[in-house]
């Protein structure tokens, strides 16, 4: 689900929470006058979206499975069955999801099985079926929920791929390659889905917008007394989780800081990143749709302790449960990080993004999302260790004001 506290989209590209503090910089290490220098263009007429919590049509809360290593990846035998692993991708599932499934599969094909079985049918399972199809192997999904019902459509929608992916020091020197590795593979198959009927991938105009100048303020430092992960079992801080995004700024458009004729809110100081965004209902339909037209099956059944996959006909086994893995595989390095998103009616008049104080929005075919980043200044800490599935209507309401006031000023 997730958004990433630090960062507005992609690897440092998430909606990022010390943006949403009041001045605070998207970009600790890098002065705000070093953005990229554009030619001034015309002010964007914005159309006002309706913001008020009395327009809410549903809350959606999900959990992140989270894993201060970074994702499982590995494999391990159960008995005379070969289970690859494929969960704990944090809040970068939905934008990690292809370049995991690549390496995964590639571990299956290595056993030469003609068929596998996969476990789960959110958006990391299903993409693990589809790219062991195209690698030639007939595939059956068990899975307790098909893709709508699962906690992946809980989530955001955005492209963040390392959005509480990992913590540097717990994941190691190699991991950032590999991560990079993912990031692009992903990157680019996302690619492939842009402009299809429905536009199940897409990409946004987000602002970022602060009442203080970008860069004016830090994040605060770490409390040594707190801890960290190493000594507690759990992030203290932020400073604590890793940061990936330069890996690939190459190929992500990078944030553009707008001049006042340029800046199409009523707040003195305004960046503007274009963001890809992912439409579930289009994109969810599309792959269902190609997994049953490959001659893919899918068995609704639930698994309790990993001794239930003897039962199985499949002797490879690729395992994607999401969060599910801390109760049913009894993995508990996974740490919760709870995420709610507030939904609003679609406004197709007024498709982009915004986020400011705190707060994220952003405008979909299938509705309005908004979210509560970071209130507090926390940054990526909030909601880390919290398992607290059912909706916050409090929450809500004050992240649904915040832009209800802002587009009030705006003549909305």
């Amino acid at each position: 689900m997730d958004v990433k506290r630090r960062h507005l989209v992609a690897g440092s590209f998430a909606l990022g929470a010390l943006a949403t503090r009041p001045g605070w910089s998207t970009t600790p290490n890098k002065p705000a006058d070093t953005l990229p220098s554009h030619p001034a263009g015309p002010r964007p007429q914005l159309a006002p979206i309706r913001a008020q919590i009395d327009q809410l049509t549903d809350i959606k809360v999900c959990l992140r499975p989270f894993r201060a290593m970074g994702p499982r990846l590995d494999v391990e035998k159960i008995g005379d069955k070969t289970v690859i692993h494929n969960y704990g991708h944090g809040g970068s599932g939905w934008s990690l999801s292809w370049g995991s499934a690549e390496i995964v599969v590639g571990k299956a094909a290595s056993t030469l099985a003609s068929s596998v079985a996969v476990i789960g049918c959110g958006v990391i399972g299903l993409t693990s079926a589809l790219t062991a199809q195209r690698a030639g192997m007939n595939v059956t999904i068990y899975t307790k929920a098909l893709l709508p019902h699962t906690r992946s459509v809980r989530a955001n929608g955005s492209w963040t791929p390392d959005s509480r992916i990992a913590l540097t020091k717990p994941a190691g020197d190699s991991f950032p390659a590999l991560w990079e590795q993912m990031a692009r593979y992903s990157w680019k198959t996302y690619r492939d889905y842009l402009g299809l009927p429905g536009n199940p991938i897409d990409f946004r105009d987000h602002y970022i917008l602060s009442d203080h100048p970008f860069g004016e303020h830090t994040a605060p430092p770490p409390d040594p007394a707190a801890g960290d992960y190493a000594s507690t079992g759990k992030p203290q801080n932020t400073a604590e989780f890793a940061d990936y995004g330069d890996l690939i700024k190459d190929i992500i458009p990078q944030s553009v800081l707008l001049s006042d004729t340029e800046n199409p809110f009523p707040v003195p100081h305004a960046k503007r990143r274009a963001t890809m965004m992912f439409n579930f209902g289009a994109y969810g339909h599309l792959l269902l749709s190609e997994f049953y037209q490959a001659g893919g099956k899918i068995v609704i059944k639930e698994f309790h302790a990993p001794a239930d996959l003897k039962t199985l006909k499949e002797d490879v086994i690729i395992n994607c449960p999401g969060y599910a893995a801390h109760d049913w595989w009894q993995d508990k390095t996974l740490i919760p990080v709870r995420g709610q998103t507030n939904w609003l009616p679609p406004q197709h008049n007024a498709l982009y993004g915004v986020n400011y104080r705190g707060a994220s929005l952003l405008s979909k075919t299938d509705g309005v999302m908004v979210q509560a980043l970071d209130f507090t200044g926390i940054g990526e800490m909030v909601g880390v260790g919290n398992s607290f599935e059912h909706a916050d209507r409090t929450e809500a309401a004050k992240a649904i004001g915040i832009f209800e006031e802002l587009f009030a000023r705006m003549g909305g």
